[in-house]
């Protein structure tokens, strides 16, 4: 479906909670808001598709999704929970498919908009390095 702007006003609220971006400004949220865009999926239709190239980042504003691995389902998400994480920062394929259980709709964050953000706001590379350090040792814990 297609994407339109988002509201940064009404977007913050969720940027702030989720924990990839926990340690940013709210100037700096909202900035991330104005360069992001909303889009919206049907139940049923594939979101991304494990091996191929990854555009962003996704935060789930509300509806559901399934992460699937090789036909077998490894989380379902919800509202304020997000996925995509690592393609804001690499070039690799899409390790899952994410596929939606309901109508619904994400804030879409590209790699390249945030790539140019990080390059005017270089502190707020410090605190997304800490979450997703933290979120690695906790999946390696997990793997234990």
């Amino acid at each position: 479906m297609a994407s339109k702007p988002v509201d940064p006003d009404k977007i913050v609220e969720s940027l702030q909670r989720a924990s990839v971006f926990s340690g940013l400004t709210k100037k700096q949220l909202e900035s991330l808001a104005k360069n992001s865009k909303e889009r919206t999926f049907r139940a049923g239709e594939r979101i991304v598709r494990e091996g191929e190239s990854g555009v962003g980042f996704y935060l789930i504003l509300d509806g559901h999704v399934d992460v699937n691995k090789g036909g077998k389902s490894l989380a379902k998400l919800g509202s304020g929970q997000f996925f995509g994480e690592l393609t804001l920062l690499d070039d690799q394929p899409r390790s899952a498919d994410v596929t939606a259980l309901e109508d619904t709709r994400c804030l879409l964050m590209t790699s390249w908009e945030f790539r140019a953000f990080l390059k005017t706001n270089p502190d707020a590379s410090l605190a997304v390095m800490r979450e997703l350090a933290r979120r690695l040792r906790e999946a390696g814990k997990l793997a234990e």
